[in-house]
């Protein structure tokens, strides 16, 4: 099968009923493998993703007008995490499996038998976003993290790029059919009508979403408003603000200027973790230093033609608000072509226009923001809500007077970084990407890392259950050969006789 010529038709009623019904029987079996089992699903869909990158980085590129190197590096990203996730099941500590057995003794009284677990949520709806057409689309970390734990999928494919998801779409379903998956394993559906239709489902059970803030919000009300609410995961927006001490700027101030530039106009500014805000001291010195290097920044085009309606109408308001001047002024989108718009403005001039100037802009723009002393610094930082991370350039000596703008921005932010830019985010054990409202609708997980997982899945305990009536990984030998927490104390040796 080759690439689609063109755009796939929306997905009927009809289909849709038949997508859920086969999901809802999917849901079963394929929560039923054992985990390595499943890690099988996972490595037969990247290597099959990995085997059509020469038919899938062209059509991304396509639709998305994004580079080939980036789509590349994309795909490889997304076959990763495929992988890794494979890992995380084969070690299966993700099961937070724990046997209690009965203990006629226990400090609060005769202790039953107790047995817990997590076990998988049911049909999962993905919505794809426009972003990152791989890693975060049809078989991104959504898709990877909710087949692993054993849900079926359903993604809702995203306007932007209609013909990549479709042929996607393809390849993962045909690899999971190949490798036996159950048959509803996983489906895409077009149409944002569709979409809506199956988040109000009730054989869905969990949704998840990257996408604005408004969009984010009406999904979430949806879900929250069922008869039967359902988890919705949803990233919506962020500013990611960095804070420069005085010290850092005089140690390394050019270098911090080209690195700020080269990260809020990577991929055009349309990365949710572009730093929006960059708070420098008073008499910083950096605006030649941001100018020059904004001018090594060549225009680039935007996704698609309504984040370049958006990012045209919002900047004006931006760089029309009182207080606010110009260091860099691109002359505007032409087509879907645009360069960097850089800005300078002061702490009182931020927080007195608050409602435009600490809204997100999808696009190369980024605002400097002046602070006048520690108290200054303090207003501003108090001024956020939730953010995916949050920055500071500080240097060693710095330390032991900032102790205050941690406790800050932990309380706002899913990631805080000493140094460094927050537009590269690494999918690894330890990665948080979430955050507090607006950041996020579930600030308590992640969507980035293999505790992405944690979303799709609930915890079910067995009280005095007779063992073949329970799950493989609570039995009392250990034939999954996982981390278990027995009587108190986490083994991977079977249950004591």
């Amino acid at each position: 099968m080759t690439a689609p010529t063109t755009a796939p038709s929306p997905t009927t009623p009809a289909e849709l009923e038949s997508i859920l019904a086969a999901a809802t029987e999917a849901a079963g079996p394929l929560g039923a493998l054992r985990p390595a089992e499943r890690a099988r699903l996972l490595r037969a869909v990247a290597d099959a993703l990995d085997a059509a990158a020469d038919e899938l980085v062209p059509l991304a590129m396509e639709e998305s007008h994004l580079a080939e190197a980036r789509l590349k590096g994309e795909l490889t990203r997304t076959t990763f995490q495929l992988r890794l996730f494979g890992e995380v099941l084969e070690e299966g500590s993700y099961l937070e499996a724990i046997v209690d057995q009965s203990d006629p003794d226990w400090g609060m009284g005769p202790r039953p038998d107790l047995r817990r677990m997590l076990v998988p949520l049911g049909p999962v709806l993905v919505y794809a976003a426009s972003n990152f057409p791989f890693a975060f689309s049809v078989a991104g970390g959504d898709t990877a993290s909710g087949l692993a734990a054993g849900n079926p999928i359903i993604v809702k494919a995203h306007s932007g790029h209609p013909r990549l998801s479709q042929r996607t779409g393809e390849i993962v379903r045909g690899a999971l059919a190949e490798a036996g998956a159950p048959d509803g394993t996983f489906a895409v559906i077009f149409n944002f009508e569709r979409g809506v239709e199956a988040l109000k489902d009730p054989r869905i059970k969990a949704g998840s979403f990257t996408g604005s803030i408004p969009g984010g919000r009406a999904l979430f009300d949806i879900a929250s408003q069922r008869p039967d609410p359902i988890p919705f995961y949803g990233e919506l927006g962020s500013l990611n603000p960095v804070f420069v001490t005085p010290g850092a700027v005089k140690a390394r101030g050019d270098e911090i200027a080209s690195g700020f530039v080269a990260s809020a106009t990577l991929g055009a500014g349309q990365f949710c973790t572009k730093p929006g805000l960059l708070f420098v001291p008073a008499g910083h010195g950096l605006d030649e230093a941001i100018v020059a290097a904004a001018g090594d920044v060549a225009p680039a085009p935007l996704l698609n033609k309504r984040i370049a309606e958006g990012y045209d109408e919002g900047l004006p308001k931006l760089v029309g608000t009182p207080g606010v001047t110009t260091l860099v002024q691109a002359s505007g989108v032409d087509g879907l072509v645009v360069g960097p718009t850089l800005a300078k403005t002061t702490v009182p001039v931020l927080l007195d226009n608050a409602d435009t100037l600490l809204e997100e802009c999808f696009g190369p723009f980024s605002l400097v923001v002046e602070y006048d002393g520690q108290d200054e610094l303090r207003r501003a930082a108090e001024a956020f809500g939730g953010n995916l991370t949050a920055t500071i350039h500080g240097e060693e000596s710095d330390t032991g007077e900032l102790g205050w703008l941690m406790d800050l921005l932990r309380d706002r932010a899913g990631r805080i970084l000493w140094g460094g830019w927050p537009t590269g985010v690494s999918v690894t054990y330890a990665m948080q990407h979430g955050g507090s409202w607006p950041a996020t609708t579930a600030s308590l997980h992640t969507s980035v890392g293999t505790t992405a997982i944690r979303r799709f899945l609930r915890p079910v305990s067995y009280q005095t259950m007779p063992e073949e009536l329970l799950p493989e990984a609570l039995h009392d030998r250990n034939v999954l050969g996982i981390p278990r927490r027995v009587n108190g104390t986490l083994t991977k040796d079977d249950v004591p006789a």
